[in-house]
């Protein structure tokens, strides 16, 4: 087959078996301090005739991935014996195996990329849905990502125009909720178009996903950055909480604030202390707290608020009870990726493996900090 059809970088870590479906090109404000993901491109308005065209060869793949399977005896069903086969060399395609992973997982979800699909013209992405659905009758729940300066400007009634043509969620980078910390990163908007922004997706009736990304305050404004977040987030009341937490990424505005003095980063327990902070002021109701990245310290913050509240508090209340060897331990393993709940301390083996690092790291008179944070710069 010579179809083909575009996709970006980057989608949430809860679209991961998503269809990624290319709607814009790039982001139309690339200038976020912390982000490096769009520097140096153009964003672009991809035409409703090119996003159907890759559509369409997405329905064309499929079309073919099912009758392979039929011919493996599978019954139209995509499954490992299918993917096995679409990996050999005769089916080798990298357009062929995206689309057939899609469908072993299901099928039935779609994210509309890149950075803020709807600052197109609403008609134009009612246009693109109506096709998908069309074209993939199963699909049950599309979501994309969208500026709060975005959203605060389309109205309800487009929102709710949105919702039934099949937009079912939107992700929206908060980050903050303070205008200091807003201004400090160059986001665009103010605390108030957040608010105005979730309120028109909320009164849509469409999911609202927001990211608040702890540590962005820096040491200045870390209290600030807590107590505003939170207080945008009550006049808000998503459905989805999500933490991002901060890691300055080289090649940055933020590292240049960092080299010279105008940006004090935290480190992990000032970032956990504030993440405290926060949810102890969280009133919100029905919404569901989730720290699903892997650049957060404790994975398991989750639930729903408020009867899980005091519950996600005891968490960081078990790390910080902790001994300072112990808590250190447990950071080396998150970050290498050998930890990822506070239960996993439980391991031994494991353990003693980690507490030997510490110890020769200790006794060599190593920076495991400074490791530590190029670890991380392999997850951004």
């Amino acid at each position: 087959m010579e179809n083909c059809f575009e996709q970006g970088p980057i989608r949430p870590p809860s679209e991961a078996t998503s269809l990624l479906i290319r709607v814009t090109r790039n982001c139309p404000w690339n200038k976020c301090a912390f982000c490096h993901t769009y520097r140096g491109t153009r964003f672009e308005l991809r035409s409703v005739e090119e996003v159907k065209m890759d559509i369409q060869a997405m329905r064309d793949f499929a079309d073919h991935i099912v009758e392979l399977s039929w011919k493996l005896g599978e019954g139209g069903r995509v499954n490992k014996n299918v993917l096995k086969q679409i990996s050999n060399h005769k089916f080798h395609n990298d357009f062929f195996q995206t689309v057939a992973v899609w469908l072993y997982f299901g099928g039935e979800n779609v994210f509309l990329q890149d950075a803020n699909s709807l600052v197109a013209k609403t008609p134009d992405l009612i246009a693109i849905l109506d096709f998908l659905k069309e074209k993939f009758s199963q699909i049950k729940r599309i979501t994309t990502y969208c500026r709060s300066h975005t959203a605060a400007r389309k109205t309800v009634s487009e929102f709710e125009q949105l919702k039934k043509a099949g937009l079912s969620r939107i992700h929206v980078g908060m980050e903050s909720g303070s205008d200091d910390v807003l201004a400090v990163i160059n986001k665009g908007v103010k605390a108030i178009d957040h608010v105005k922004a979730g309120q028109n997706i909320r009164q849509a009736g469409i999911e609202l996903s927001e990211y608040f990304m702890p540590g962005l305050g820096g040491t200045k404004y870390t209290i600030q950055h807590a107590l505003e977040t939170a207080r945008v987030m009550n006049a808000i009341n998503p459905d989805f909480i999500r933490l991002r937490t901060l890691h300055v990424v080289p090649g940055t505005e933020l590292e240049d604030l960092v080299k010279n003095g105008e940006f004090q980063p935290l480190g992990d327990e000032d970032i956990l202390r504030e993440i405290q902070l926060f949810i102890e002021n969280l009133e919100v109701k029905g919404s569901h707290l989730v720290s699903d990245h892997i650049l957060n310290l404790l994975e398991e913050l989750e639930g729903t608020f408020p009867e899980d509240k005091a519950k996600i508090l005891s968490l960081i209340k078990r790390y910080f009870d902790l001994s300072d060897e112990e808590r250190l331990i447990f950071r080396l393993g998150r970050r290498s990726g050998a930890l990822r709940r506070l239960d996993d301390l439980a391991d031994k083996e494991t353990f003693l493996r980690l507490k030997a690092v510490v110890d020769n790291y200790a006794a060599e008179g190593g920076n495991l900090e400074e490791d530590m944070v190029k670890i991380m710069n392999n997850y951004i």
